[in-house]
């Protein structure tokens, strides 16, 4: 019980020094060997061995007059009410508002921590029946889109993909001090940019989906996810020890991680405008998770999902669709508008949506869970 108080009223500190240095629960809890061995044991001495299994084996996609280019933005640590999208009385997201069909819709996470989300949220189980432990040893949605004839390219600002893109063509930004556009610990998502424009700059007329994984608005050290030239609200909190910062100084850094990141959705569309001539374009954008910035006396995220409060599991998906990409889809912006208004979708959504985008078929595919679905003519 004492220990309890304690920690209640010492939450935000521990908090953010646990995020800080990892390392110490290794050091400071006495259980943490017999924890370790446990886990082991279980893993790697009693339990059943596992074999892969592949879904979707039918697989394949219909061909356009233009090949498909779909650009998959996996964000990080973004929470929807934090977007002007819902309602916030900052413009966080100048960019992608000014930009014509752009579409917001509220989606609930699959979890509470980027571990547990983004498996889920590629995986084609759903939250309801998602298995860590099955899902490891399964097929992904990019696994089945890659058997179906898109080529399919994983690059990374985030630290690795939690397995998902482990039989993709993956590349993996290596921060380095000598880099502009980073320092010796990590990037600034414009590298994904850099790295994009690469990829694009060969004559490929085959399908693509191209999934972005961006380090957004990962804390504490938010103020490390964009670059001075990127500040827009200050006074901001240049500290990894945002317990020592005033609320308004972390709000204030925080948003400027949500409208850096609106930047980068915004030049990513300005890449596939330019090439709608030779591709027909979309991009998507889902975060994993969302972030607790002092409401209730909560930060950071990564609390049981039945506990979290909505600015942990309520994230934002944005859409943006070529007028190709509208026609071949049967679908209409007014209709996605009214859609989108009504109850959050989920994370579910993003498997079948996928295929839909990259014109895959396929016996697994359901088009209940399916949004572009919803507004098929």
């Amino acid at each position: 019980m004492g220990i309890s108080v304690i920690a209640g009223a010492f939450y935000e500190e521990y908090a953010v020094i646990g995020r800080n240095n990892r390392q110490l629960k290794s050091y400071i809890i006495p259980t943490q060997m017999g924890w370790s061995g446990y886990r082991y044991a279980k893993k790697n001495l009693f339990a059943a061995p596992h074999i892969h299994e592949s879904i979707g084996l039918d697989s394949h996609h219909a061909r356009l007059t233009k090949a498909r280019l779909v650009v998959m933005v996996l964000g990080e640590t973004a929470r929807s009410q934090s977007f002007v999208y819902s309602g916030y009385e900052r413009n966080t997201n100048p960019y992608t508002t000014a930009i014509p069909g752009m579409q917001f819709m509220e989606t609930l996470s699959c979890g509470t921590a980027t571990a547990v989300s983004v498996p889920c949220m590629f995986s084609s189980m759903d939250k309801a029946h998602y298995d860590a432990d099955q899902a490891g040893y399964q097929d992904n949605v990019l696994d089945v889109i890659n058997r179906g004839g898109t080529q399919v390219t994983w690059i990374d600002n985030d630290g690795g993909c939690k397995g998902i893109c482990n039989r993709m063509k993956t590349i993996q930004i290596t921060p380095s001090a000598d880099d502009p556009l980073c320092t010796d610990q990590s990037c600034y998502d414009e590298v994904l940019l850099r790295e994009l424009d690469a990829q694009l700059a060969d004559d490929s007329d085959e399908d693509r989906l191209i999934v972005l994984h961006t380090i957004g608005s990962h804390g504490p050290t938010y103020f490390q996810r964009y670059p001075v030239s990127h500040r827009e609200f200050s006074p901001d909190c240049p500290r990894s020890d945002i317990q020592n910062c005033s609320t308004q100084a972390l709000v204030n850094t925080y948003d400027n991680t949500i409208a850096y990141t609106d930047y980068i959705l915004a030049g990513v569309v300005d890449r596939l405008k330019a090439l709608e001539s030779r591709y027909t374009t979309s991009m998507m954008y889902m975060s994993d998770h969302g972030e607790s910035l002092g409401e209730s006396g909560i930060y950071l995220h990564g609390l049981p999902y039945f506990l979290a409060p909505e600015e942990q599991t309520h994230v934002p998906t944005l859409i943006w669709l070529s007028d190709d990409m509208n026609q071949s889809l049967s679908v209409h912006d007014l209709c996605l508008q009214a859609v989108a208004g009504q109850a959050p979708y989920t994370q579910d959504y993003l498997f079948h949506s996928l295929l839909r985008l990259t014109g895959t078929e396929t016996s697994i595919y359901m088009p209940e869970l399916d949004i572009f679905n919803h507004c098929h003519s």
